[in-house]
């Protein structure tokens, strides 16, 4: 069994996601093979905050992604906090 290759992951977050991240942009350590949903369980165990909210889409290439899609280090990556209005 091969190891996984490592490599970076930069996240985009805006509004509640920037807040709970510090920050508006962060690189992440990717282990590849990659998906949404293991970028997810990353950012959720190393910002705890982000498990309180309402909902978080996570959007891939500027479409929104779903848990089993494969992510790689060129992608862009945006974490869509909930929003509300009317």
């Amino acid at each position: 069994m091969q190891n996984p290759v490592i490599s970076t992951l930069k996240v985009l977050a805006f509004g509640i996601t920037r807040d709970i991240l510090g920050q508006q942009e962060v690189v992440l350590p990717l282990a590849t093979p990659c998906t949404v949903g293991d970028l997810r369980h990353y950012l959720e165990e190393h910002y705890p905050a982000l498990r309180k909210l309402a909902s978080l889409a996570i959007a891939v290439n500027n479409a929104y992604a779903d848990d089993e899609q494969a992510i790689i280090a060129t992608d862009e990556v945006v974490l869509i906090p909930p929003v509300s209005g009317g």
